[in-house]
């Protein structure tokens, strides 16, 4: 019966804290969501453009289109947290940007195995 009861809370503690990093994180952990938020993107795109480090990555050929196609960057921009900390980190903001990059040399890349083929 103890060995039951430890099972069970253990259990519910595992399932309260993805409950908790689901909040933190906007995502739900249990049921991954789909369908990303466009209008709350475009409210932290609005708000990331005011800081010239984002408006330069954002005027950035290589890197446009990807805050509307590719879905790992919309992704991070839909958090609300995650744009508080791009506002408030160098660190953050290196994370970001090295996001971008592998997403531009990802697509990159496709292009070069297009035209090959």
């Amino acid at each position: 019966m103890k060995r039951f009861l430890l099972n069970w809370l253990g259990l519910a503690a595992i399932r309260l804290i993805g409950v908790a990093i689901s909040i933190v994180t906007s995502t739900n952990v249990f049921m991954p969501d789909t369908c990303l938020d466009s209008r709350k993107i475009e409210r932290n795109i609005k708000k990331l453009r005011l800081f010239s480090w984002f408006n330069e990555l954002y005027e950035d050929d290589r890197h446009h289109s990807s805050f509307f196609i590719n879905k790992h960057v919309r992704k991070y921009l839909e958090s609300s947290i995650r744009v508080y900390l791009l506002k408030s980190s160098e660190k953050e903001q290196m994370k970001f940007i090295h996001l971008l990059e592998k997403v531009a040399q990802e697509r990159g890349e496709n292009k070069v195995k297009k035209t090959t083929s």
